[in-house]
């Protein structure tokens, strides 16, 4: 049956017949103008001009498709999930249309054995399949309108491919992804929070912006601190993986900072005492350092309460130092001894005492 129809249709090779056939089994339907799915294909390592001269590849497809697929899958998840506020259903949104299940589409469907290219360099380059799978939405919106990318990606890709309800379910840890990249790599990371508001319903949104090795990486808002912060490391994953320069710059601040840390940044402590608060007892008393004097004066006295004949040094010590420590009614503590007194010595000390002073 289905050879009949495609006998009808003017085909000028035969290899656009096996093109309708390999496009029959990707998209569930027959494409009406074949032209718009075989630049879907064409990967731009092709060199391809028009008469015009212009390059022909699927790059304006894939841009159109990227645009058109975003509103379909808009579309149906605002319908599949009524009541589920923006986040939720952004979310849920990013998670079908981002690269990684673009890619895993392309390759389960086939899409991949179609694309044209020169072969050199497709190992490295993973977004060859995702690219095409746009393209192809683009080449279906041209050739049989909005409506028919809507059938195709709920009753080809949702119905058969993809469980909708376990994507928007389930939790991607890209904070953890980015976390465990950067600890792998040992580089320094980041989550700053830019800004802190409310929408118009007085919602709290919150701004965070991911920080490796000083190097500002992606920013993004959520209604929560966790949605924001996982955001901003999605954007910050894929710029990573698209951006070579990023990385670059990454590491070499990453080498300065370990520089830095080497070298050391004061000279090393010494580790002698300091011995400045003992008195020599050498030190010459002519010199500025003069020895420890106690502030008090002894008298000493023997046994039978008898004061003893001062040595030479006492005397001099004693003269010396008379007129000022007696000076301004001091105390004179010269009488207080630990040796037994009599009575008689105490009495006489005491009247000769009064009439000195008289």
């Amino acid at each position: 049956m289905l050879n009949n129809i495609i006998d009808k249709v003017k085909l000028p090779f035969r290899k656009d017949k096996e093109l309708y056939l390999c496009l029959r089994d990707i998209l569930g339907f027959l494409p009406h103008n074949i032209d718009f799915y075989k630049t879907a294909l064409l990967h731009k390592s092709i060199a391809r001009r028009n008469e015009k001269g212009k390059p022909v590849n699927n790059e304006r497809l894939e841009f159109l498709g990227d645009a058109i697929l975003d509103a379909v899958v808009a579309d149906i998840v605002y319908t599949h999930f009524p009541g589920k506020r923006e986040g939720f259903l952004t979310n849920t949104r990013s998670k079908l249309v981002q690269r990684e299940t673009l890619n895993k589409l392309a390759q389960e469907m086939g899409i991949n054995q179609l694309i044209l290219s020169s072969g050199k360099g497709n190992a490295h380059n993973s977004y060859m399949g995702g690219n095409a799978f746009e393209a192809l939405v683009g080449a279906i919106y041209l050739d049989q309108g909005y409506q028919a990318c809507v059938k195709f990606m709920q009753k080809r890709i949702l119905a058969q491919m993809i469980n909708i309800d376990k994507v928007a379910y389930k939790e991607v840890n890209f904070k953890s992804k980015l976390i465990e990249w950067s600890q792998k790599n040992r580089v320094n990371i980041d989550f700053k929070l830019v800004q802190q508001d409310k929408d118009k319903n007085g919602s709290p949104i919150f701004e965070h912006l991911v920080i490796i090795e000083g190097e500002n990486g992606c920013s993004a808002t959520g209604y929560s601190k966790k949605e924001s912060q996982q955001q901003a490391a999605k954007k910050t994953l894929e710029k990573l993986r698209k951006e070579p320069q990023f990385i670059k710059k990454i590491f070499a601040a990453k080498s300065n900072r370990t520089k830095m840390e080497e070298e050391p940044v004061e000279s090393i402590p010494n580790t002698d005492a300091k011995t400045d608060f003992i008195i020599s007892q050498n030190e010459d008393k002519s010199t500025n350092g003069s020895k420890h004097e106690t502030v008090f004066k002894e008298e000493v006295f023997d046994q039978k309460g008898k004061q003893k004949t001062p040595s030479p040094q006492q005397k001099e010590k004693k003269n010396s130092s008379n007129d000022s420590q007696l000076t301004n009614d001091e105390f004179d503590l010269s009488d207080i001894s630990l040796a037994d007194k009599k009575k008689e010595d105490i009495i006489a000390a005491a009247e000769a005492a009064a009439f000195a002073e008289l």
